[in-house]
């Protein structure tokens, strides 16, 4: 693994049911990528390979548009380490989460 990243995907949406409905499918796209995955309040963190996590990125935006939202933002923050391994999340939080 060597890279980690943290997308938080606002999609535009007319209320606040709607914008939940269509972030929850791309926590549940997420989800099935079978990556090692956390979710936060406000961001969703991912691990794995980086090109793999690029191209997961760009899949959440196509998601939330197929969803009906008209427009969507990320904020993404990114780990790359290509020649080791980066911090894994549970070094990172478990900890936190006792």
């Amino acid at each position: 693994m060597n890279a980690s990243v943290a997308i938080q995907t606002l999609p535009e949406a007319k209320n606040d049911e709607e914008l939940i409905r269509i972030v929850d499918l791309v926590i549940d796209y997420i989800k099935s990528t079978g990556l090692n995955y956390y979710v936060g309040p406000f961001e969703t963190a991912i691990e794995g390979d980086y090109d793999e996590l690029m191209d997961i990125i760009k899949e959440c935006q196509h998601i939330a548009i197929r969803a009906g939202a008209p427009s969507v933002a990320a904020y993404i923050k990114v780990t790359y380490r290509p020649e080791g391994e980066v911090l894994t999340i549970e070094k990172k939080v478990t900890k936190h989460h006792q």
